[in-house]
């Protein structure tokens, strides 16, 4: 939706409420605008969030629907200060006249709004007191906002008292997004209804004789007219011309198959719409053919340089929009003694110079009226100037999409990057030259190790179940980082590295690093593996300090060095399957009353001589923090799903 819209429920929204309330409605709203612009695009959600937060926010007891409506009321008191006003008080002396020209107004502001997606309605009854108005539009959600706008106009445009009830609404699926309601609007609509039946009596009192269908298509050369079967009954002599086709041959055929409906838009082009449309202007294009004597013509040439009549020809069979379409604009008009639609209708042209391309001539054009005139002054309505636009908003439209591509690409970028490289150090390596400069040191982290044991050729069928049973654990192992705050650092063959305390410091690392290890020994006896195959795993885990960074240029990657890396593969290395090995320093920084630690004696650790080392257990007395089972079974569930597809393959 444009920016004005937005404009008008900011200016209110301060002014009954402050600039306080507007800054907390934008917060909570999660609306990243603080100016809207008047001819900016903004996504249609904004105003329906909008009115959620004003309706939390207020405190008033009024429900977001009551605030569409005051958003629908704000609107029509600010375009007034535009001057939107004067155009609708021109469109009829009653507040009927307004509700059956609205499309007229849409259509007058495509140039000047030329990506609006205006709604469309029509009457389909009128009584003395009031009529029965449906509503269609390709947005959801704002049904109240349109009823604010016509209890404003009736109100303060027509000085009439307005009352709406909604009688039924049918919305489309969710991926056409369109949505069609009927209105009874009630209010005083007797003088409309009066001016009507004088009209009736005044035509009835008339004593001419019956015009001739013939004299009316001599008036309207362009114009036809066709049934409730949608099928042609009468043409005009220019129009016949410029389809390239003899009367009987139009006769009798299909609206659809010969013109294509423009404006207005968002309707099939059908009996009934037309009808309830009755007072709109539409926009057709004629779908032409070319004749079958130029067809002739044109195969009979034998130079093509020396034919001054070949490059017309061509033109005319081009997909060019200035030189093969016709567009005529006009009223329809049912005329109930031969139960039929005329269409009364001109061409549009915007000056001499595209008479020839389009096969047409000056004596062409209606006598009545200023067709002639306005072409010789070269001031028609711009149909060329409206192409452009509809060019340039295809043009936008492909931007946005290619834009929004663009964004989902770039946020599958930034998953990959983060998978592989913290969120803290990649983005400062977007930012540096050197990647260098993203090591840092630190104090103190715990470092896990983690290898798949019982991996033998007598238990595994194949190398596909090895490939997705790792698969399988290593994915669980993901699933479970990020709850115990610990980054999962590399993966090599069947050792899973991560650590805790880098590259955010946490205080509680060891505890960290411990509660993970304890999970991993728990959930990795709960997954499903392929037929024949066990797995455990042999835990080490050491703390101390380390140099953390990103190396290389081709496949970076976030490692860990010093002698804390060395001594946890060497606690894993020297550890049992199904138990978590830790070192002293490791054990000092574990609370005894949340873990069972069992010494395990002195431990000959390659590179380090004797090390004293214990075992970590489960204590089922300590209070644990409630376990997301959920993820976990979703992880499980997730990498069973794909067991079963591959061994099916």
């Amino acid at each position: 939706m444009y920016g004005m819209l937005l404009e008008s429920v900011q200016h209110f929204v301060q002014l009954e409420y402050g600039e306080e309330m507007w800054q907390q409605v934008l917060e909570h709203a999660g609306c990243k605008f603080a100016v809207f612009n008047t001819h900016h695009i903004y996504p249609d959600h904004l105003m329906t969030s909008l009115a959620a937060a004003c309706a939390e926010l207020t405190g008033e007891g009024a429900t977001m629907d009551d605030f569409m409506q005051f958003f629908g009321r704000c609107f029509v008191r600010f375009f007034s200060n535009f001057g939107y006003d004067l155009t609708i008080r021109a469109t009829g002396r009653y507040f009927s006249d307004f509700l059956q020209n609205v499309d007229n107004i849409h259509m007058q502001m495509r140039f000047t709004y030329p990506k609006m997606k205006s709604p469309s309605m029509y009457i389909t009854h009128v009584d003395p007191q009031g009529v029965v108005l449906v509503y269609r539009s390709t947005r959801q959600g704002l049904i109240h906002y349109f009823m604010g706008q016509l209890y404003q106009i009736a109100e303060e445009l027509y000085n009439t008292q307005l009352s709406i009830k909604v009688l039924d609404e049918v919305t489309s699926a969710p991926g056409a997004r369109k949505v069609q309601v009927r209105f009874r609007l009630d209010f005083d609509n007797r003088e409309f209804v009066l001016s009507r039946t004088g009209k009736h009596t005044h035509m009835e009192r008339l004593t001419l004789p019956a015009v001739p269908c013939s004299m009316l298509m001599r008036l309207f050369p362009f114009g036809f007219a066709f049934g409730e079967d949608m099928r042609i009954l009468a043409a005009g002599e220019k129009l016949l011309q410029v389809c390239g086709t003899s009367p009987d041959a139009l006769l009798g055929q299909s609206v659809i198959d010969n013109f294509k409906l423009r404006r207005p838009r968002g309707i099939p082009f059908s009996w009934k719409n037309t009808m309830y449309l009755h007072s709109v202007l539409f926009e057709l294009e004629v779908i032409r053919t070319l004749k079958v004597e130029e067809d002739k013509g044109a195969a009979n040439v034998v130079d093509d340089k020396h034919n001054p009549m070949l490059p017309l020809l061509l033109d005319r069979r081009r997909g060019s929009q200035g030189t093969r379409s016709i567009l005529l604009k006009g009223q329809m008009k049912y005329v109930d003694d031969i139960k039929a639609i005329i269409f009364l209708c001109s061409p549009l042209i915007n000056n001499m110079d595209e008479l020839p391309n389009m096969g047409l001539y000056l004596n062409d054009l209606n006598l009545h009226g200023l067709s002639r005139e306005m072409v010789l002054a070269g001031w028609q309505h711009c149909s060329r100037l409206e192409l452009m636009f509809e060019r340039a908003e295809q043009r936008s439209m492909e931007l946005e999409r290619s834009y929004t591509l663009l964004d989902c690409w770039k946020r599958r970028g930034d998953e990959l990057l983060y998978s592989m490289i913290p969120r803290p150090v990649a983005d400062r390596l977007r930012t540096e030259k050197n990647s260098l400069s993203t090591c840092q040191s630190f104090d103190s982290v715990s470092v896990l190790f983690c290898e798949l044991v019982d991996f033998s050729s007598s238990t595994v069928q194949d190398a596909m179940d090895v490939v997705m049973s790792m698969n399988a654990v290593f994915t669980c192992f993901d699933a479970l980082m990020d709850r115990y705050h610990v980054y999962k650092v590399e993966t090599v063959g069947q050792v899973y590295m991560a650590v805790s305390g880098a590259p955010d410091f946490d205080p509680e690392h060891a505890q960290n690093v411990a509660d993970v290890a304890l999970s991993l020994i728990r959930h990795v006896k709960q997954l499903q593996l392929p037929s024949g195959i066990s797995i455990q795993i042999r835990i080490g885990i050491h703390s101390g300090p380390v140099v953390a960074g990103v190396v290389g240029l081709k496949v970076p990657r976030y490692c860990l060095f010093g002698d804390t890396v060395n001594t946890a593969a060497r606690m894993q290395t020297t550890s049992f399957p199904g138990k978590i090995h830790v070192s002293t320093v490791t054990r000092k920084l574990l609370p005894t009353d949340r873990y069972v630690i069992e010494p395990r004696g002195l431990v000959s650790v390659k590179g380090k001589g004797k090390m004293e080392t214990y075992w970590v257990e489960h204590n089922p007395a300590a209070v644990e923090e409630p376990e997301t089972s959920e993820v976990v079974k979703n992880v499980r569930d997730t990498d069973s799903k794909s067991l079963e597809s591959s061994s099916q393959k």
